[in-house]
């Protein structure tokens, strides 16, 4: 086969997976994640429709025993207040660094959006909401995994606290480190999808992002956001830019 005809081929091919990630994911709705016509994210997007129809919707992760419990390493940013950290923000970096130096005890969770009752939510407010405290594993998308027991509240409750409106679709994590992430409403209504405030029958450290982290058991990672600022609910996805994972090579969806 000559240059030219291999190059016609590839692109004979290229073309031709496009249009089938296209046909396979016809029928899904404005309101998921945006492929930009990039083959990696149509396959991203492929694998979403996929778990979303085959999984069921409840289907718990694998919870351990005490015993089981190993040391999580302090990955990634470790203290949002720290300057010399690379996604330390000048406006909000000084403010985690003052909440920090008084317990926490003037910080505040906005939950924002599409809710009936917005509204701000000290620890304290979190801690009269029942707790749920379980043992998981947290999966590394760079290849180690560790154990640890996390308690606090179902995000569930927090929504339906703020009164999440019927058209309501995705929840988006915004931290006090530049992190923006988001999940569907499906993760963020799982019983084991928390707002993490204790760790290890202990207050959440700060380098595992006190005083609140989310917790998204039924995906990798760095998808349950440290250092939690604000929660937006949208009714259709809110692509951050540089700062989500779309558009810095991470997938959006990594079910497990």
């Amino acid at each position: 086969m000559n240059y030219e005809r291999m190059i016609a081929t590839r692109r004979s091919l290229l073309t031709g997976l496009a249009s089938a990630g296209g046909l396979l994911l016809t029928g899904c709705s404005e309101s998921e994640p945006p492929t930009y016509g990039n083959l990696l994210r149509m396959g991203d997007a492929l694998t979403y429709k996929a778990q979303r129809l085959l999984l069921p919707a409840q289907a718990l992760a694998r919870e351990y025993e005490r015993r089981d419990v190993s040391s999580i390493p302090a990955i990634g940013n470790t203290n949002p207040g720290d300057s010399r950290q690379a996604t330390f923000n000048a406006a909000r970096g000084p403010l985690y660094d003052q909440l920090r130096s008084g317990s926490f005890t003037h910080w505040r969770l906005s939950i924002e959006g599409s809710v009936a009752r917005p509204g701000l939510y000290s620890l304290a407010d979190l801690h009269r909401f029942p707790s749920r405290t379980q043992i998981t594993k947290h999966t590394c998308e760079e290849g180690w995994s560790a154990i640890a027991e996390w308690t606090g509240v179902q995000l569930r409750r927090v929504l339906e606290a703020a009164g999440m409106l019927p058209a309501a679709r995705y929840v988006n994590f915004h931290a006090f480190d530049d992190t923006v992430d988001s999940i569907d409403m499906r993760d963020a209504l799982h019983p084991q999808t928390l707002l993490a405030y204790g760790m290890n029958g202990r207050e959440l450290p700060v380098a595992h992002g006190a005083p609140l982290r989310l917790r998204v058991e039924t995906q990798l990672g760095y998808k349950s956001v440290k250092y939690l600022q604000r929660i937006v609910v949208t009714d259709k996805f809110y692509d951050p830019g540089k700062l989500g994972p779309l558009q810095t090579g991470w997938a959006w969806y990594v079910g497990i």
